[in-house]
Parts: structure tokens; C-alpha cells; sequence
């Protein structure tokens, strides 16, 4: 039997600003409503699939902020704002940046929203009116199409289409709380049904090998380029770790089962730390595996089978991902129509389980939960729905999730040495090795320090230097430089700002000025 296990991680980075209690971009709650409750809701209809999510601690702590209504959002404020009292710099603000959706699966499918995106393009004079409709369309266009068209009240704003008032427009926000305060008590009823299971990643979502030490990038990749400061902090890991473990007890009364290492980024010198854990497996790409068993060759049957990692800590389940399917869901397939998409999809599974006759294998489907279904027709639902469809109907394959498999199928092969690592390329280049990334990495290692120095001189750590030190550690920031960094790069240097300000220091001069200059 071919056992098919998706799972969908879910992320996004720590926008809050830790002294203004500011979300400095509107992206977790515009997720919240497009992504992370239908992804999980749409399983209703299809009682036969299970699957895994992967809930990053740090993006459900900044949902909660938006449901404790303790978090501002000059996105969400300007939404609510009335269209007459806007002044002409809000004006420009909403122009800039209320069309920030994909225009040909989005915008283009309202005809009202399209209206105002060529009016905008053509330099055109906005009426009240237009502000007015663009306020309520970008929220109503980021709303997933599963809640536009099962609650009446976005249903029928969708129907009227233009010309709303201004009580209709508080009714499309306030709705947005309502989905934000459903995504984490229906992830744990589904969870209690036991056809979904609920995986981790590290709190802040850090690469876990670099913070052990950034010398780990040589060992995935000897021409790796080292910042001039070697960062090596193993403590922080296991504090990662740890707070991530028990945000996840305390929100589902469990301990987590599973553990998607952010960025799939893996080495051996962190496995200790998540044995010591409560985590029973991990998930990564399968070029760690790969490299790790020093085959040249991709090989199904090696590639779809757990594997143990039997160390003096314990031992500890991996799975790794078909990289080649999951990059097909994430980045191919929203170009074709669905019936094709589906259909090639399921071609692949047949062709593997013809390949393997009477034999148990897992195939494993790792990729983000959230990105890709922009850029799809329908935010993805006829395709998912399609394909979930499909899968409940074939008597070839059987979804599962890993707790599932393991539980029947214990792994009865393991990994001696596992290799360093990440989904991007089997390395760490997307995180170091290039100026601006190097960059960073000393400019952490500074502040890092200064906590280090706090110790040796017995002085109070206020736990808010921690926290800032350990967002700053999140990999977005290192992930965007030397890209389009000008947002991450601003938010990477107001947390470690704010560090130096928590601590009581003056902060220090580079970080007025992005990295580049």
C-alpha cells in the first residue's frame, strides 16, 4: 500500500514590534482569514483524509494578539477608519497598499476591485466612494473564498459589489476576528478526532544548526563564506525547543508528537536537544537524506520509508520529503487547470505504487501551507478539493499522518551520521554566505553578547531581552538579504533596536541605516 502523508506548514515572521505592541505588517491576520482555518475545515467534506499541520508557536502567539485585541495594525485601523475623515497621507496609504494581492487570480475576479486597481494604475482621482469600496475589497479579496461564501454577511457584500456603506465595512472587519478566534479551537477538535495531527517548529522559527554554530554552514556546503563572528549559542536551541513544546501543551493539553525543523534545516548537533524533548519525529528534505547515506542516485525505495536516528539521548523517527512532488503542489500546478493538475498528480502516485508492488511506503508531501494557494484559482479550493476527492476514492492509496504510520510501521532502517542541511538546495546559503547575510549574523552576534556579558556580571536579564534576542534570531530576516529586503531588513534592525533599548544601551549606530548602505 502507498501511504500518503501532506504536511502543510504553517508561518509567517514576528512582526510585532516588542515595545510598541505594533504588528508592523498586516500579513498574520490577512493569512489568518485566508489560510490557516478553511485549510483545515475543508477536511470535513473528505472524512477519509488525514493529515499533519506544522503550527509555528510565534504565529499563533501574534493570532492570539489579534483575538486579546492587545496588538496594533495601521492596515487593519485605516481599514476601519471612515473614508470621510481620511487624511491625504492615509489616502496615499491605502493607494499604496491595499491592492497587495496577485492581480491576475484576485483582483481580476472582481470587477469592482479591478475597477479601482486601473483607476489607481491610470493615475485617476479617488472619490470618497472609491476609498470607501477599496477599504472593504482588499479585506473581502484577502478573506478565503471558503468564508465569502458560507457566512451570509460576506456573501452578500460579494453579491453588492460596490457603493458600501460604511456599517457594511465594520461587518467584513469584524468578521475577520471571529475566523482569527475560531483557527486554534477548531485545530484542537480535529486533532481530538485523530485525523489530523499537529506538529512544531522551534518558537521564532531560527535554523536550528546555525544557532548552534554558523560553522555548521560549512559542513553543508565546505565554500560557504562564514560572517567575520562566529555565532554558537547551543543553549538557544534548546530554549527553542523548549518554549515551543510548551506554547503547544498549554494551547492543546498535549505534548507535541512531531517537529518540522524550520526551513527543514537540520544537522546532528541539535538531534540531542530534540530527543530530550518530548518529540518523536522530525522532517526534513530528502537531499539530507541523500547526503547523509552518500547515495549519488535518487532512489523511491529509499526515499519513501522512516528512518531511525538511534543516538545516546534516545532515539528520534525522520521522514523525508519528496521534493519533487511537494514542489509540484507548490510551485508548478497553479498554472494548470485543476482537472490536469489533479489528474498528473495522481499519474505520479499510481506510476510509484506500480513501481513497489506489495510493499508499505510512505510518501511524504512537505510544503507551506499558505504561500502557494495565491496563486491558484480560487485560493486553491477547486484544486484541493479535487484532489482530496480523488484521494477518498482510490484503492491504491490511503492518507496518513506520520504518528499514523509510525504507530503501524516503525522504522527498520536507520541513519548513522545525518548530514547538515536545509530544503533549499541540501544547504544554508538561503540564511549565510553573502555580505548582507554575514552581516546580519554579526550584527546578532553583537547583542548576543551583551546578554552574555549580563551574566558573567550578575546582572537581571529583563525576560523581554530574551524574547527580542530570540525573534531576532528567526530566519526571515537572513532569508531576504541580499533579495527584496527593504521591509525584513527594517524589522530585523528595529528588534535588535529594541534589544539594546530593553537592556538600557544606546543603540548602536549601524543599526539607524540598512545593511546595504
Amino acid at each position: 500500500m502507498l501511504y500518503l502523508a501532506f504536511i502543510f506548514h504553517m508561518h509567517q515572521p514576528y512582526y510585532k514590534d516588542l515595545l510598541t505592541q505594533e504588528a508592523t505588517l498586516p500579513w498574520v491576520r490577512l493569512h489568518g482569514i485566508k489560510d490557516y482555518l478553511d485549510m483545515v475545515k475543508v477536511l470535513e467534506r473528505y472524512p477519509l483524509v488525514h493529515q499533519t499541520f506544522n503550527l509555528v508557536p510565534s504565529l499563533l502567539e501574534q493570532i492570539e494578539d489579534y483575538t486579546n485585541r492587545n496588538i496594533k495594525d495601521k492596515f487593519f485601523s485605516l481599514s476601519y477608519k471612515e473614508a470621510v475623515s481620511l487624511t491625504q497621507e492615509e489616502e496615499h496609504f491605502i493607494l499604496e497598499n491595499f491592492f497587495s494581492i496577485n492581480r491576475e487570480n484576485v483582483i481580476s475576479r472582481f470587477p469592482r476591485y479591478y475597477e479601482l486597481y486601473c483607476k489607481k494604475e491610470y493615475q485617476q482621482v479617488f472619490s470618497q466612494q472609491d476609498y470607501l469600496d477599496l477599504q472593504v475589497w482588499f479585506n473581502l479579496a484577502w478573506t478565503d473564498p471558503y468564508f465569502r461564501n458560507s457566512i451570509p454577511e460576506l456573501k452578500s457584500l460579494v453579491a453588492k459589489g460596490r457603493f458600501f456603506r460604511e456599517e457594511e465595512k465594520h461587518v467584513a472587519l469584524d468578521k475577520q476576528i471571529e475566523i482569527l478566534e475560531d483557527i486554534i479551537p477548531t485545530y484542537k477538535k480535529f486533532m481530538d478526532s485523530g485525523k489530523v495531527e499537529f506538529s512544531v517548529s522551534p518558537y521564532y522559527h531560527p535554523i536550528l544548526p546555525l544557532l548552534y554554530n554558523t560553522n555548521t554552514a560549512k559542513e553543508a556546503n565546505n565554500k560557504s563564506i562564514l560572517p567575520k563572528l562566529k555565532f554558537s549559542h547551543p543553549e538557544d536551541v534548546g530554549a527553542q525547543i523548549a518554549q515551543a513544546v510548551k506554547f503547544y501543551r498549554d494551547r492543546f493539553g498535549v505534548d507535541p508528537c512531531g517537529m518540522w525543523p524550520s526551513e527543514e534545516g537540520v544537522s546532528e548537533h541539535i538531534l540531542p536537544f530534540i530527543i530530550n524533548s518530548p518529540i518523536k519525529w522530525i522532517v526534513t528534505d530528502e537531499a539530507v537524506l541523500f547526503k547523509s547515506l552518500k547515495l549519488n542516485k535518487r532512489d523511491g525505495r529509499v526515499l519513501y520509508q522512516p528512518y531511525l536516528l538511534r543516538r545516546k539521548e534516545g532515539d528520534l523517527n525522520i521522514v523525508f520529503r519528496d521534493r519533487n512532488l511537494s514542489d509540484l503542489i507548490g510551485f508548478v500546478y497553479h498554472r494548470w487547470k485543476a482537472e490536469v493538475a489533479v489528474t498528473d498528480f495522481m499519474g505520479h502516485l499510481k506510476n510509484t505504487s506500480l513501481a513497489f508492488p506489495r510493499e508499505d511506503l510512505l510518501l511524504t508531501i512537505a510544503m507551506d501551507g499558505e504561500n502557494a494557494w495565491e496563486y491558484y484559482v480560487n485560493d486553491g479550493h477547486d484544486f484541493l478539493e479535487l484532489l482530496y476527492q480523488r484521494l477518498s476514492e482510490c484503492e491504491f492509496v490511503k492518507t496518513t499522518t506520520i504518528r499514523e504510520y509510525l504507530k503501524d510501521h516503525p522504522p527498520t532502517r536507520e541513519i548513522k551520521r545525518l548530514a547538515a542541511g536545509s530544503w533549499i538546495y541540501g544547504e544554508f546559503s538561503k540564511w549565510i554566505n553573502h555580505p548582507l547575510k554575514n552581516k546580519a549574523w554579526d550584527y546578532l552576534s553583537l547583542a548576543r553578547q551583551e546578554l552574555e556579558e549580563m551574566k558573567v556580571k550578575n546582572l537581571k536579564i529583563p525576560e523581554l531581552a530574551w524574547k527580542q534576542i530570540y525573534v531576532a534570531e528567526g530566519s526571515d530576516w537572513f532569508w531576504w538579504y541580499g533579495d527584496n529586503q527593504a521591509d525584513f531588513d527594517r524589522l530585523f534592525r528595529l528588534h535588535l533596536a529594541n534589544f539594546y533599548a530593553i537592556i538600557g544601551k544606546d543603540i548602536p549606530a549601524y543599526l539607524k541605516r540598512p545593511l546595504s548602505s
